[in-house]
């Protein structure tokens, strides 16, 4: 075992040591109109390929006649970065949200890196909203808060409105659903910012206060220090050499330790996020009694939620909690044994989470991992388990009427948590409710358990391809392309396809409501309890 161990690792560096030059060189030079085209013709290849759905929104005639237009409009060679402009938005004609593409970005050398790691791009500090046709600043991660709520008029002399119109072009919601849009290109700015520009060491940017413009230069600034700690004179330790630190007692080390792995297991039930400083998922009471409880979840992604939901729903049995609400807003989605396992508290009767997913391959698994994107080592080490991913693969897909299916552990019959909740429900969706989000909101509206307030969910009421994932690296532009490769649904269906879960009660956001910090769906809710 210690000998694989070594041949993994030793493979995986190697896999690693791909020179920096030629990799900036190849994702900067002008490749050839021919390349070109043959780079189109393998991303559609994997998509037809891989994808189980690929005709669901878009008949194979036009899709077909979008790759070729594309193909036909490219006459002279272009920068890895330009095709990406081009070949985004024909992709978005899959409408199915997990299917995307991005450009490698540029390599540094370790010296580089290293330095780079010492610094942050203050630019990263903010979050935007787009409300209005005009990008705000929602929030900012540092103390400077004399952005926030004000609009973003250009970046680098480029109006901020052109931008924000040019990378909702470039992904796709599920089917034709639009509420995603404003949503997603808000939440993804930043990175969209920097897919189309490269990296960059400073930012002008020109933003609006009431009638006054002024402009900030971001740049990337020196990481703060931690604070040195101080001896109990007052002085930094490393200026006190004669004043010796209070030593712990024993009981005193071992109550800082007890202490530590407390806030360990918290951080992680909850689903510690470092950067913004917040928890994925959120209890509170809303009131004196515990009448009504709060619970907001932004992802299914990390954490470990079993012990969350199981002691959530303890608490409000045990406060008797008569209405619940749930808030999915700005969720994305995640694990889907995650979103099974929360709706086993929202039920009382037997159910089905997911159906039998379609796939186009025996082998989802081992496709996913044997990808050209994957380290030599991990395929290696997926070589030498192979047999095993083998026969649990055969073992949960079958054929039927022409088709493969793959069965998760969620397609099987389950029965409600004891704990589950009884009480009334309301659900909070926008259009960044999505994947995950969609599928566990898809079954509450269904059975009719609960009242969406808010907008429509981005993510299909019909489900989408995800579980697992194709990343597929295009030979010449070295573009990668992420592909869904199973399709994920509930038992539900609604008429026509290609829509989110709507709000039984709609509302939007408007600037007004976020000048006065005011949460008008909330409000709704808790007026509609009240009353």
């Amino acid at each position: 075992m210690r000998k694989l161990v070594l041949i993994v690792l030793v493979a995986f560096l190697l896999s690693s040591c791909v020179s920096v030059k030629k990799h900036n060189e190849q994702i900067t030079k002008l490749h050839s109109v021919e390349e070109l085209h043959e780079d189109i013709d393998k991303a559609y290849s994997q998509l037809k390929k891989q994808h189980p759905k690929l005709y669901q929104y878009t008949p194979k005639a036009i899709l077909e006649f979008k790759f070729d237009s594309l193909k036909r409009a490219i006459t002279t060679p272009l920068t890895s970065r330009d095709f990406y402009k081009k070949l985004a938005p024909v992709l978005t004609n899959v409408r199915q949200g997990h299917v995307a593409v991005k450009p490698m970005g540029k390599r540094f050398e370790r010296k580089e890196l290293k330095k780079l790691k010492k610094k942050k791009f203050e630019f990263y500090d903010l979050e935007f909203e787009y409300l209005d046709d005009k990008l705000w600043v929602k929030r900012t991660l540092g103390k400077d808060s004399i952005f926030v709520g004000t609009e973003v008029v250009s970046i680098n002399e480029e109006p901020a409105s052109e931008l924000v119109n040019t990378y909702k072009t470039r992904f796709a919601s599920d089917g034709y659903n639009t509420t995603l849009h404003n949503r997603f290109v808000s939440k993804g700015f930043k990175q969209f910012y920097v897919r189309d520009k490269g990296f960059l060491d400073s930012l002008k940017v020109t933003f609006k206060s009431k009638d006054s413009l002024f402009t900030k230069m971001f740049r990337r600034v020196p990481k703060k220090e931690k604070k040195k700690e101080t001896d109990t004179s007052g002085l930094k330790k490393e200026d006190s050499l004669k004043v010796k630190p209070k030593k712990l007692t024993r009981a005193e080390k071992k109550a800082k330790k007890i202490a530590a792995k407390k806030k360990r297991k918290y951080n992680k039930k909850h689903g510690y996020i470092s950067r913004t400083k917040e928890f994925t998922r959120n209890l509170d009471f809303i009131g004196k009694d515990s009448a009504v409880a709060y619970m907001k979840i932004r992802g299914f992604s990390n954490g470990n939620y079993k012990k969350f939901y199981k002691e959530s729903f303890a608490k409000l049995d045990a406060a008797n909690t008569k209405h619940f609400i749930l808030d999915l807003r700005e969720n994305g989605g995640g694990r889907i044994a995650e979103i099974e396992k929360l709706y086993s508290y929202l039920t009382d009767k037997e159910f089905q989470f997911i159906t039998e997913s379609e796939v186009n391959s025996r082998l989802p698994a081992l496709k996913s991992v044997m990808s050209n994107t994957t380290p030599t080592g991990l395929k290696i080490l997926a070589g030498v388990f192979s047999p095993i991913v083998i026969v649990q693969n055969l073992l949960k897909t079958k054929k039927k009427d022409g088709k493969l299916y793959y069965k998760f552990k969620q397609a099987k019959p389950e029965r409600p948590n004891p704990l589950n909740y009884k009480g009334k429900l309301y659900v909070l969706i926008n259009g960044n409710s999505f994947s995950a989000s969609s599928i566990i909101s898809t079954h509450l509206k269904a059975t009719k358990r609960a009242t969406f307030v808010g907008e429509e969910t981005g993510g299909a009421y019909n489900g989408c391809v995800a579980g697992l994932y194709k990343h597929y690296q295009l030979p010449a532009t070295k573009l990668v392309i992420r592909i869904g490769l199973m399709q994920v649904e509930a038992p539900y269906k609604q008429e026509p396809d290609g829509y989110g879960i709507k709000p039984d009660v709609e509302i939007l956001p408007t600037l007004k409501d976020r000048q006065l910090k005011k949460d008008a769906a909330l409000d709704w809710i808790l007026n509609d309890i009240e009353n």
